[in-house]
């Protein structure tokens, strides 16, 4: 069980501190929910305590292990299908991981598709969340706020990101 001041990653939401933990009745029973705010967008979200792990919850990676983990998917080669349809299944079912390389992977890919081909709205969507999630996670693992962070994510996979 994680406890208030932790830092941890909501898959499809990113990286946030648990501000505090509740004990809410439903259906007759107690259960405990965390309470996260996550720093990209303000967010507060309520996460069963219970139900965290199935959900893909995990703790931030630390300073130099994340930039481990970005550069390590700056040098892979890009494979995405061609087929739209596959295509964003295989990004969500990555995002919705909840692994930092993962989303890292999709960020890349479909930023480097949109210079090539150009991305549909559904897809510059998914771009704009996978960057929000990586932008989450460097803002609590690194201690910087949102515009250094972007800086970081612009040295590590290169070009001006602040559009995206």
């Amino acid at each position: 069980m994680f406890s208030k001041g932790d830092k941890i990653v909501y898959p499809l939401y990113g990286a946030g501190v648990i501000e505090d933990l509740e004990q809410k009745e439903i259906d007759g029973s107690n259960q405990w929910y965390y309470v996260l705010r996550i720093p990209v967008g303000n967010l507060k979200i309520m996460i069963s305590a219970d139900k965290a792990e199935s959900l893909g919850i995990r703790e931030i990676y630390g300073k130099d292990e994340i930039m481990e983990v970005l550069g390590s998917v700056v040098g892979r080669p890009i494979t995405m299908s061609e087929n739209w349809n596959q295509r964003y299944k295989e990004n969500m079912d990555k995002i919705k991981s909840g692994k930092l390389e993962e989303v890292a992977l999709v960020f890349r890919n479909l930023r480097d598709r949109e210079r090539e081909r150009g991305l549909s709205t559904a897809e510059k969507k998914m771009m704009t969340t996978a960057k929000q999630i990586i932008l989450s996670e460097l803002i609590l693992s690194q201690d910087v706020d949102k515009s250094d962070a972007e800086e970081i994510l612009t040295k590590t996979f290169g070009k001006d990101l602040t559009n995206i």
